[in-house]
């Protein structure tokens, strides 16, 4: 049933990219809120503290930006709580909800993609995970017996 896990795999992700486009106009909106301007300017300070740009350094390629990669999550994890709460504290339980489903898919990415990596390379290499079990034990002795035709 290919076909089938094709479309339902399509619709998860289609409701997903919707939820998480959703929360970013809420998020807009209350950082807007917040700092008492609109929207275009809450969403162009947050497009400048999280924007990436090439840059090249030593005749390398790389990837910079204002803050350090491991900053990154953590901060977009407390901007999406800072929402839950405020939303919470509204009473608007859609806004709520939604915020939650996208601090949780935030917070779990790291282990979901690592199962999925681990599942597709376990369907087409033989691969034990993460961590391999050793090949080898030296306390084994390891012997080849031959039958002796008579």
């Amino acid at each position: 049933m290919p076909k089938l896990t094709a479309a339902v795999a399509f619709c998860v992700l289609a409701a997903l990219a919707g939820t998480m486009a959703y929360t970013g106009f809420l998020v807009v909106g209350v950082l807007a809120d917040l700092l008492g301007t609109g929207r275009f300017v809450a969403g162009l300070l947050l497009g400048i503290v999280f924007a990436r740009v090439p840059w090249i350094r030593n005749g390398r390629p790389r990837i910079v930006g204002l803050l350090p990669k491991p900053v990154r999550r953590p901060l977009i994890a407390g901007i999406l709580v800072f929402c839950l709460v405020h939303f919470v504290g509204k009473g608007d339980e859609v806004a709520a909800l939604v915020t939650g489903v996208t601090t949780v898919f935030l917070v779990t990415l790291p282990w979901l993609r690592r199962a999925i990596f681990d599942r597709l390379l376990g369907s087409v290499f033989k691969f034990t995970g993460r961590n391999p079990a050793q090949p080898t034990d030296d306390t084994v002795i390891d012997g080849d017996f031959r039958e002796k035709k008579e």
